[in-house]
């Protein structure tokens, strides 16, 4: 009998620690989740002004009496030592216990991220746990507060969807940066690369420039009527050794992204003037297939880059009405004038990392390190102070794809007659 009754004690014994696992265990209505985090500074030294937006996951759900009446979101600022310790100074406000594990943006103002301090402080997020690597970082132009306060989405009525939403869409499309705080902490320590952040605004400034492409711009320069949110994410903030020192466009981002293969912009819809008639611009789906070829020499000690971008166009507008589908001609003359813009807006903005960043913001260093047999040959290369003063030549590569869904058109003399 004895022998019969060890694996019943055995059997119990686990079920009874299994049990355990359940004592600190908190139901989901007995949390607040944060989604994003906003930093400013504060008058006092030292301090920084936390500002929490906290989604409702109960908001839109069906409940018994019908839909719940409880607002999506609840925004809280504060002043404390830091974002990290802040958490338990807004419990003395919050009811519910606030929760970092759906935590997505972080969002940051210009003044900030500016701070030669600023290193400082975002580095304490590689210390909580419950902080992923995969956190968004937004660099604002007003204070993120303000920001965070002015962002109401009229579609997505959860601020974690919008974010979401957004973010993925602007990234395929080459108009913000992929900025995540895994990349923050690799392009920081590696001291090779600079890091971008998305760029974004709720504040509209007059647009100076007249007669740009739609995607030469920057947050807050975008003309648009209606209803709909006033927040704008378009551009990058450039940032080196863990300080912010510049702002690209929307167009430069692209750019960036199409010497960068560490990213995948798959989706650029862009326009260029019409070869054919300058009156009109062509409108052109751009994407890369293949990745990009580079090359290192060294004339006389100055080091020399030569990058090659493949790029696959689609041209999806044709306002002169010109047949490309019957004129190879017409089409060789489109393709050598496509080559020569592209070509010429990529040197222009490598000259300005190169004057104006004193580095490169599109990963250039990494295909190059295969050039060195040592981890010791590419320190001493010293990539931030040779970069500079390097020469770098591009060369774009075009192959077209379909002249628009119609690929021929009527002429506009047959159609008026």
């Amino acid at each position: 009998m004895k022998q019969h009754r060890w694996p019943k004690i055995i059997l119990l014994c686990l079920l009874v620690m299994g049990l355990a696992g359940c004592w600190d265990k908190q139901e989901l209505n007995e949390k607040a989740f944060v989604i994003g985090i906003g930093l400013d500074k504060d008058e006092e030294e030292g301090k920084v002004k936390v500002t929490y937006l906290i989604t409702n996951p109960e908001a839109g759900a069906q409940q018994a009496g019908g839909t719940t009446k409880e607002p999506p979101q609840e925004i809280i600022s504060l002043v404390a030592d830091d974002f990290i310790s802040s958490r338990d100074t807004a419990n003395a406000i919050v009811a519910k216990s606030i929760s970092y594990n759906l935590l997505s943006v972080l969002i940051v103002s210009e003044d900030l991220a500016r701070d030669p301090n600023f290193i400082r402080l975002i580095y304490s997020a590689a210390k909580d746990r419950e902080i992923k690597r995969s956190l968004k970082i937004i660099v604002t132009k007003e204070k993120a507060e303000a920001f965070i306060n002015n962002n109401k989405p009229k579609l997505e009525t959860r601020p974690d969807n919008y974010f979401g939403l957004i973010i993925n869409r602007g990234q395929k499309i080459g108009m913000i940066p992929d900025a995540d705080l895994k990349s923050f902490f690799t392009d920081t320590e590696g001291d090779a690369d600079f890091f971008l952040a998305i760029y974004a605004t709720t504040d509209k400034e007059q647009r100076d420039k007249e007669n740009t492409s739609d995607d030469n711009l920057i947050a807050g320069e975008i003309k648009e009527e209606g209803t709909s949110n006033n927040t704008e994410m378009i551009g990058s903030a450039v940032f080196s050794q863990g300080q912010m020192i510049g702002k690209m466009t929307g167009e430069e981002t692209r750019i960036s992204s199409l010497l960068d293969d560490t990213w995948n912009a798959v989706d650029i819809l862009t326009a260029y003037p019409d070869p054919f008639d300058e009156r009109y611009r062509l409108t052109v789906r751009m994407s890369k297939q293949k990745n990009n070829t580079y090359k290192l020499t060294n004339d006389y000690g100055r080091p020399h880059f030569e990058i090659t971008v493949p790029l696959y166009i689609e041209v999806l507008s044709n306002p002169s009405m010109v047949n490309y589908a019957g004129n190879k001609q017409k089409v060789v003359k489109l393709k050598q004038y496509l080559t020569d813009n592209i070509e010429k807006k990529m040197q222009q903005f490598i000259e300005k990392t190169q004057k104006e960043f004193k580095g490169d913001t599109f990963h250039l260093s990494v295909p190059f390190r295969k050039h060195f047999a040592t981890l010791g040959e590419f320190r001493d290369f010293d990539w931030m102070k040779t970069y500079p003063d390097a020469e770098v030549n591009v060369k774009v590569e075009i192959h077209f794809g379909e002249f628009g869904r119609q690929t021929k058109l009527p002429k506009l003399k047959e159609v008026r007659d």
